[in-house]
């Protein structure tokens, strides 16, 4: 854009100032999108793979991907994952400002949380059990986002994403579970549907059905 388009652009009178400063709140209203927090590991690919190429590319929800990924693992996922879906998708980078319509992969190595629309990354905790970096997230996720928050846990061998999605339960969020006879390895979803706080097992085509009907809802009570 040139200095004179710019300059053409600028409020001239208070009455146009008046209307800049409306839209500029509609803009921060805007930022409130849902955001859907993705927990997968072992045999999550195929999953993740499956709820991305049946979901609509304009759910105004944004996607976070949280994969076990091994520390020193050189991730191509978000590379990977850009063959199932038109939705851009990002390898998240430290303090980036999340957009509606993308789906973020979080890093190897790292723990992510989520704070007012920004991913934040720190190193990889060190713990003495299993490393759970989906709750964290989830966690995080539902504070930030409350009834806009979506969980969805995928295949996995451990019990990663419980803890959090109950909190996005609780914080009046949404939840999914991928349904037994299709995930390759079923303790995480169904240590997710045991906690009670799951409001729909489905397969992964069917989540992304689901999500698309509720954006509908969502965009109709904005």
């Amino acid at each position: 854009m040139t200095s004179v388009d710019q300059l053409s652009q600028q409020p001239t009178s208070k009455t146009s100032a008046v209307e800049s400063d409306t839209k500029q709140q509609d803009n921060n209203n805007d930022v409130l999108f849902p955001i859907v927090g993705i927990i997968a590991s072992a045999g999550g690919l195929e999953a993740v793979t499956e709820l991305l190429k049946y979901l609509h590319t304009d759910t105004d929800m944004a996607f976070v991907l949280i994969q076990h990924l091994s520390p020193n693992y050189k991730s191509q996922l978000a590379e990977i994952l850009t063959r199932a879906t038109q939705l851009p998708v990002t390898q998240v980078r430290d303090r980036m400002v999340m957009e509606k319509n993308h789906v973020y992969v979080i890093p190897p190595n790292t723990k992510m949380i989520l704070s007012q629309g920004v991913l934040q990354l720190s190193p990889r905790e060190k713990v003495s059990g299993k490393y759970m970096p989906g709750d964290a997230f989830l966690r995080s996720l539902a504070i930030d986002r409350g009834t806009k928050a979506i969980a969805v846990v995928l295949s996995g061998m451990d019990g990663d994403g419980s803890l959090g999605l109950t909190a996005i339960k609780e914080a009046g969020g949404m939840t999914f579970s991928q349904c037994e006879a299709t995930a390759k390895f079923d303790s995480m979803p169904n240590t997710a549907v045991a906690t009670g706080n799951v409001d729909f097992v489905l397969t992964p085509q069917k989540i992304a059905e689901k999500l698309a009907s509720f954006s509908r809802d969502f965009k109709h009570s904005d």
